[in-house]
């Protein structure tokens, strides 16, 4: 019975997520009370409502807003809810101090339950709308740039401060090269000794330990290590700078923002003239946009920003106005994660988007067992996904990449490596035939040039085998399986072909299958076990376990989108 329930539940959430409109589920004849679903945004993601209305009075409501912060959330969500059904209405209710996104999404998503006509969900501002483009043929691109970052200076014990930055650019290109739509994220991950409130962090692998800023005062409070179970509940708080939300604030606003801004302006433009306008109207010194020179402008700023025309420069105030960040320097360079996409892309069929996402899932990864000198392996997984989307929150294509990146006593040959922060070191087995040659350590120079070493599973090719194929072409038959799907159909996919034990695709039952596993492959139609068999003929890698959550990635970039109005073909 719970199972029906819970499919019930998915299944409205399914409607509800990107038709636009709100969900009636039950209407008795002779009954007046209907159940609605709407959804609206908030900070972490979609907030679902389940509305109960009798005549136009709300005597019902249930939220669920699991992707929200718990200690902001739950209380703001719970208060929402009393003062919603105390009122019958949403109209009138303000929002909960402090929980401003979370309120804004609990009301919106009431609202798309009630009238999803004039509260359409996926939500488009007036000034947000999408220009429709089309075009015979377009290409889809997925980028990954790593580069690691060497302060901002040193903590007050003079313990010098570190990161790593992945940019990801996710595009779609036309027959001529030009951008169409551009979708940009970061992550940033420093060394817990950085001051940062909302920082991600990583005091290396466990049994290594580095200088923890706890209440980001400025001021060192003691030393951070962790245990296995510390070291994967780190990993997986990770939140890319999108996902930090307005919290992270930039001179003109958030970074989602500013990178918003850059993703306008760059529409239209090839990836060589991309470069063309960070040449001639960035900083030479600090990759960022000119502007009207000042007192601290260096001689070189203010001769490259005279030079330019009283129109150029009118644009350039228009551009300041919402962007002030660097397109390439030491946080992140975003301009090779776009040329990267562009290296990247494949074509694209027949197809219309009205939605392009951008998604990524961390994951700690504990083994694949110990060196010959006990010593645990360990690894993190950031899995990429770009999706474009159709107006029925339906997969019209699906790009996915990964990054893996192990301690150094990992024997596998093509994995990138990770010893730690300058300072810190790791074993190290240099030639990859699982014996210890010893210990390695970064100075400034070669912690930089490890991290920009670092390659995904897709840039490390044919290489890189899995059972049948590389990592790449077990990737592209997943995304082909999924085209057509909503997420929830993705989900219910899994959850109904896949192991229960490691989360593939599942065979006909050897000696070695569970029998979990043996009993749900033999509770499918001759016809399922046959599309199983075209499956796991080219895919057989897991879709979630320890090395990585590609559902959540995909999850992920369906959740964080952008509007756009696409058509191929």
């Amino acid at each position: 019975m719970k199972k029906i329930v819970s499919l019930v539940l998915a299944l409205l959430m399914v409607v509800g997520m990107f038709a636009g409109c709100g969900t009636e589920t039950e209407v008795e004849e002779g009954n007046e009370a209907k159940v609605l679903t709407g959804t609206g945004d908030g900070f972490g993601g979609q907030i679902t409502a389940t509305v109960t209305v009798e005549g136009e009075k709300i005597t019902g409501l249930e939220i669920d807003a699991a992707s929200e912060t718990p200690e902001i959330a739950d209380a703001a969500v719970e208060s929402l809810k009393a003062a919603i059904l105390e009122a019958g209405s949403v109209e009138g209710i303000d929002v909960v101090a402090g929980a401003t996104w979370t309120s804004n999404g609990v009301i919106y998503a009431v609202k798309n339950a009630l009238d999803p006509e004039g509260n359409p969900y996926p939500v488009v501002k007036e000034d947000e709308k999408a220009e429709a483009v089309a075009t015979a043929e377009a290409t889809f691109g997925l980028g990954i740039q790593n580069d690691g970052r060497l302060g901002p200076g040193s903590d007050d014990t003079g313990v010098p401060v570190y990161s790593f930055n992945q940019v990801y650019a996710a595009a779609v290109f036309d027959a001529e090269g030009r951008i169409m739509s551009l979708r940009l994220d970061q992550l940033e991950v420093a060394a817990p000794n950085y001051d940062g409130e909302g920082m991600p962090h990583l005091a290396g692998w466990p049994g290594q330990s580095y200088n923890y800023d706890e209440n980001h005062d400025a001021v060192v409070d003691g030393t951070l290590t962790y245990d296995d179970d510390s070291f994967l509940e780190a990993v997986a708080g990770w939140q890319t700078k999108r996902e930090r939300g307005d919290g992270y604030k930039m001179n003109s606003g958030s970074w989602s923002s500013e990178a918003d801004k850059f993703e306008e302006i760059f529409v239209g433009m090839t990836v060589e003239e991309v470069f063309e306008w960070f040449e001639k109207y960035c900083s030479d010194k600090n990759g960022r946009p000119l502007k009207e020179p000042g007192e601290k402008t260096s001689e070189e700023d203010k001769a490259k920003y005279e030079a330019l025309t009283d129109e150029e420069k009118e644009m350039l105030a228009d551009v300041t106005a919402s962007a002030t960040m660097s397109l390439n320097d030491s946080h992140g360079n975003i301009l090779a994660a776009i040329e990267k996409a562009y290296a990247n892309r494949k074509a694209l069929g027949e197809l219309s988007a009205t939605a392009l996402g951008l998604g990524v899932d961390s994951m700690g990864r504990i083994g694949p067992g110990k060196d010959d000198t006990d010593v645990q392996v360990y690894s993190f997984n950031n899995v990429v996904a770009a999706v474009l989307l159709d107006s029925e929150g339906r997969i019209a294509a699906l790009y996915l990449d990964q990054v893996e990146v192990a301690s150094p006593n990992y024997d596998g040959e093509g994995m990138p490596h990770f010893a730690g922060w300058p300072g810190q070191s790791y074993n190290y087995d240099e030639n990859h035939d699982a014996v210890v040659d010893g210990t390695l350590g970064y100075d400034d120079e070669s912690f930089l040039a490890a991290i920009n070493g670092w390659q995904t599973k897709r840039e490390r090719g044919d290489g890189y085998k899995m059972n049948s194929g590389s990592w790449s072409s077990e990737a592209d038959k997943f995304e082909e399986i999924f085209v057509g799907m909503t997420i929830d159909e993705v989900l219910d996919w899994f959850e109904k072909y896949c192991s229960d034990k490691n989360g593939r695709p599942l065979k006909e039952p050897g000696e070695k299958t569970s029998e979990e596993d043996k009993a749900k492959y033999e509770a499918l139609t001759d016809e399922e076990k046959e599309m199983l068999a075209d499956v796991t003929a080219s895919a057989t890698m897991s879709l979630n376990d320890g090395h990585g959550n590609i559902l959540a990635a995909i999850k992920a970039a369906v959740e964080s989108y952008k509007t756009v109005d696409i058509t191929v073909g």
